[in-house]
């Protein structure tokens, strides 16, 4: 891919000279199906091999790329659903979605010291449940993932397909949290005792407390755990501190999705300014279900408000015969009525991109669609509005 020498002018210039994109927004705006439809027409266009890979729980990319069903390891978009869209893709598109628990025991194969502390970790019962269930495991983990897949250099382009905006949040901010866990105050108390027969006087009371409350068994196990995680301490924290720096990146980009409701752009506006204030790069805003661009034509409102007043005269000499000139007049009133109200909305949204188009570097809207997204073609459609 191309590197960046001057700001994008579209979604296509922009994808052209990054390696990661990161899709983020709030639930409902089109968030995965946007991310996926990007990542078709880069691989369409711009050809080379695109990877989409959701962070999602919600597991919607299947469906929007038209596959059956995909895990943590990436699976390519056959050539015939492009053939059934009627394209010919210049490059090859594969879809994968994180598979938390899978991502973790692969962590720690990579990252054990031996093959004795491996087994024992994989085996640990708080470390099942951690994998499969810590809701900040899922975080880390797919940053690890993130930094894994664009490491190998395999794919030319990934896009990521993130969970809601503020839980987005957390995914960029996991690695730093996690390292700051392992190297605690309250860790290093947690199983000091089991590391060292050697207890402060100081010490003594909050093991003391903590034995009532969870028990000798209980600590003895969050102790063992803890202490093998530590072996790969090392690992940990080398790769967060690279994940972090591959987010500042030049060849990486975010980009928000929204819609144009109050409360969507409120969260937009939350995580643009969360990304300025990480100094990490926003290329674009994509703002979903926009309405089109001729309720903004003053002339066609000037006709719709004089239909509106001359509803009456405008039946007369409309109706048929078999028509009565009353109830023409009201569905004509009707319809100039409601265009002058969607001309207003059309007025707000427009003053809207504008306040949203002073941070990035491209904005880009996409208008209703008649039917719900469910294959490829319906997504290179949506991609050629964005591109």
């Amino acid at each position: 891919m191309a590197k960046a020498t001057a700001r994008a002018g579209s979604i296509e210039q922009l994808l052209a000279a990054k390696e990661i994109v990161v899709c983020c927004g709030s639930g409902g705006v089109g968030k995965t199906t946007t991310a996926a439809a990007l990542a078709a027409m880069a691989a369409t266009r711009h050809g080379g091999r695109v990877l989409v890979l959701t962070v999602d729980p919600a597991r919607r990319l299947a469906n929007a790329l038209g596959l059956e069903g995909f895990g943590n390891v990436e699976t390519r978009v056959p050539d015939s659903a492009f053939e059934v869209a009627g394209v010919k893709p210049r490059g090859e598109l594969y879809a994968a979605m994180l598979d938390t628990r899978q991502s973790w025991d692969d962590l720690v194969h990579r990252h054990a010291p031996d093959k004795a502390t491996e087994t024992a970790i994989l085996e640990n019962k708080l470390y099942q449940n951690f994998a499969g269930r810590f809701v900040q495991s899922h975080d880390y983990i797919a940053m690890e993932r993130l930094y894994e897949i664009h490491a190998s250099g395999t794919y030319d382009l990934v896009i990521v397909d993130t969970p809601p905006t503020r839980n987005a949040v957390d995914f960029l901010d996991a690695p730093e949290r996690m390292e700051d866990f392992f190297t605690s105050r309250f860790l290093r108390l947690l199983i000091a005792p089991y590391k060292s027969r050697l207890i402060s006087l100081a010490s003594k009371p909050f093991y003391q407390v903590a034995d009532r409350i969870l028990g000798t068994q209980f600590l003895q196990d969050i102790a063992e755990f803890f202490i093998l995680f530590q072996s790969m301490y090392a690992g940990f924290v080398e790769r967060a501190r690279s994940v972090s720096e591959l987010l500042r990146d030049r060849r990486t980009t975010f980009i928000v999705v929204s819609t144009l409701e109050a409360a969507p752009v409120h969260e937009a506006e939350y995580f643009v300014s969360e990304l300025e204030h990480r100094k990490l790069h926003l290329g674009a805003i994509v703002l979903n279900k926009v309405l089109p661009l001729y309720f903004l034509d003053p002339e066609s409102a000037r006709v719709a408000a004089r239909l509106h007043e001359r509803a009456k005269e405008v039946a007369a000499a409309a109706a048929t015969s078999d028509e009565n000139e009353a109830d023409v007049a009201r569905v004509l009133d009707e319809v100039a009525e409601s265009y002058l109200r969607f001309t207003v909305v059309a007025q707000r949204e427009a003053e809207q991109r504008n306040e949203l188009a002073a941070s990035p570097e491209v904005v880009a809207t996409v208008p209703y669609f008649d039917a719900d997204i469910a294959d490829l073609g319906g997504l290179l459609r949506l991609g050629a509005k964005i591109w």
